[in-house]
């Protein structure tokens, strides 16, 4: 008998990128160079984020065959990309302001808890033949743990150029993260 529940080469191709991304952008995170500045803290760690995003964007981009998933990847794509470019033009003005010892570790223990809780809710997605579900599965935890990171430094002194990217990144995050929930429930109630 054959067993009907092995991943189709498909499948472990986009599992092997998306968990290969996940691991370059947990990395990428971790090695960011800190600073006594919270907003270039923050830039330095969404930089990572954010690349990881346009990357697992292309990556469904190669197996997608549902018109909405394709739409809302290249969004994320166009998206993610805009938002890089917004951060890296004002990471040194941003690197200029400073806060004090106890914001910077109350504000990167909060960052520490998000990241961890999104690292491990990317990491533990169901495994399937359905990669499109998959990827839904995976980007929601991923746009809260990025819409968590820009809430968490918005609680701070940070420079006032980046308050307005923050600003739209989590009303972008929260449309995207509720566009990819009614999507996933469609899917799922599809039959295979």
């Amino acid at each position: 008998m054959k067993n009907t529940c092995l991943l189709s080469e498909n499948a472990k191709t986009y599992l092997c990128c998306y968990h290969q991304t996940l691991d370059e952008m947990i990395q990428a995170m971790a090695a960011a160079g800190l600073t006594r500045s919270i907003s270039h803290n923050l830039i330095v760690q969404m930089i990572p984020y954010h690349r990881s995003t346009v990357q697992m964007a292309r990556n469904i981009l190669r197996f997608a065959d549902s018109t909405p998933t394709r739409r809302l990847a290249q969004g994320f794509i166009r998206e993610q990309t805009r938002n890089m470019e917004q951060m890296e033009a004002v990471l040194s003005v941003c690197g200029q302001l400073t806060n004090p010892q106890m914001d910077l570790r109350l504000y990167q223990r909060r960052m520490d808890l998000i990241s961890r809780e999104m690292y491990a809710r990317m990491g533990s997605v169901p495994e399937s033949n359905r990669v499109e579900a998959v990827f839904l599965r995976g980007m929601i935890p991923h746009h809260l743990g990025g819409l968590r990171m820009a809430e968490n430094a918005l609680k701070y002194d940070i420079s006032i150029e980046l308050v307005p990217i923050l600003r739209s990144i989590s009303a972008q995050t929260r449309r995207e993260a509720a566009q990819m929930r009614v999507l996933l429930s469609r899917m799922e109630c599809q039959p295979q």
